[in-house]
């Protein structure tokens, strides 16, 4: 645990953490003359909270609604079937080396009528219990904390026709990685900062087969860079542009499939300039300021597959893909999964294979996620006197 500590003190002292490095292996201290790598703070927001959408290659942002769609597309939510539902989910962090690290997501919605809906959620990263040092000898230890990062988001969700909806939600960010740490070299502090998400979806029916297409497209993590110590050494938060689709199609009474297509971009300066943009500019820029131009701007862009099997809406298999450029994160990996539904509760379980022969933070973990819904009780009516 001191190397993660370690790794963590430097990570302050840059002022920068890796977006696109967090599963991958990579250096934690910033870019090198072999990649890219597009850096933000506060990576944790990037990190599939549930299990559903980690086994299919962390697509999602179109997939059919549930109770964690708050934080893959806020739009969907308006779609969902349920009146009211709660979704927890656990994913270890490095449980191949440490028991303590992990991430846990709770999601809840409500519907306020056929148009409406609310939900709030919170994301939490526990990095687990590290002794702080700046040097080897007993006198340097600074002794030991828990460092741990949180978001708290509400949301909305409104339907504008039959087909299509709109959603939008506002996040506070707690970032508290050393607590107050204080140094010759540095005065650490928490990090704080608030950012808007907004969402589009359309959905629409076919009669061959049953079958339905859904678009979607979000920006998320909208909102002003976050700092350890002074606003002179503020990071941007990991803004993303996701866009994707999603097929369904029955195959006979009991069997569905849904083919799914994401495609996600960070929307952060490509490079560090001195000095720094705002925080609109860099969003703004970072379609076209990538040293390598158009064709690195192309890099930038993940690809996330997935397939999702259900019979008889009951259990479900799933099998997805996640593609990501050698020079900007090199993340490659296979996930699979099962999923479950009785009545109204509901079990989801994925696990990731990294294939490109590169350590992932996930790899070899079971991540899970429970969810109850409901629907709301339909007063009856007294009969009437004949």
């Amino acid at each position: 645990m001191n190397k993660l500590a370690l790794a963590l003190l430097a990570v302050l002292h840059l002022g920068v953490v890796q977006a696109q490095t967090v599963g991958s292996g990579s250096s934690l201290l910033g870019q090198d003359s072999t990649n890219r790598v597009i850096t933000t703070a506060v990576p944790f927001l990037g990190i599939t909270p549930d299990a559903r959408a980690a086994a299919l290659g962390d697509a999602g942002v179109a997939s059919s609604p549930d109770a964690n769609s708050a934080y893959w597309n806020s739009a969907k939510l308006v779609f969902i079937d349920k009146d009211y539902g709660v979704s927890a989910s656990y994913t270890p962090w490095l449980g191949k080396i440490i028991n303590d690290m992990y991430i846990f997501y709770l999601s809840g919605f409500y519907r306020i009528d056929r148009r409406q809906v609310v939900a709030m959620s919170m994301k939490y990263f526990d990095l687990g219990e590290v002794q702080f040092n700046q040097g080897p000898d007993p006198a340097d230890l600074l002794g030991r904390y828990n460092p741990r990062e949180f978001a708290f988001d509400v949301t909305y969700s409104r339907l504008l026709t039959e087909h299509i909806s709109i959603g939008g939600a506002l996040r506070y960010i707690h970032s508290n990685l050393t607590g107050y740490l204080s140094t010759n070299a540095f005065d650490a502090s928490p990090g704080n900062s608030v950012a808007v998400d907004m969402g589009f979806y359309y959905t629409k029916p076919y009669t061959w087969k049953n079958s339905s297409l859904s678009l979607g497209a979000t920006i998320t993590n909208l909102g002003g860079k976050i700092s350890y110590s002074d606003q002179n050494n503020a990071d941007f938060l990991p803004t993303n542009l996701r866009i994707g689709g999603a097929y369904k199609l029955e195959v006979g009474p009991l069997n569905t499939f849904t083919f799914l297509l994401d495609f996600n971009k960070l929307m952060v300066p490509s490079v560090k300039e001195t000095p720094p943009p705002s925080m609109l500019s860099g969003v703004f820029g970072s379609f076209s300021d990538a040293p390598g131009g158009f064709s690195e701007e192309m890099r930038e862009i993940t690809t996330s597959l997935g397939v999702e099997y259900w019979y008889n809406d009951t259990f479900s298999g799933r099998l997805g893909y996640f593609y990501e450029a050698k020079d900007k994160g090199d993340r490659k990996y296979l996930t699979f999964g099962v999923g479950a539904r009785v009545e109204k509760f509901g079990l989801d379980i994925a696990y990731l294979v990294p294939t490109n022969k590169r350590e992932n933070a996930l790899a070899e973990t079971l991540r899970f996620t429970a969810y109850m819904t409901f629907m709301k009780k339909v007063k009856e009516e007294a009969p009437t006197d004949q």
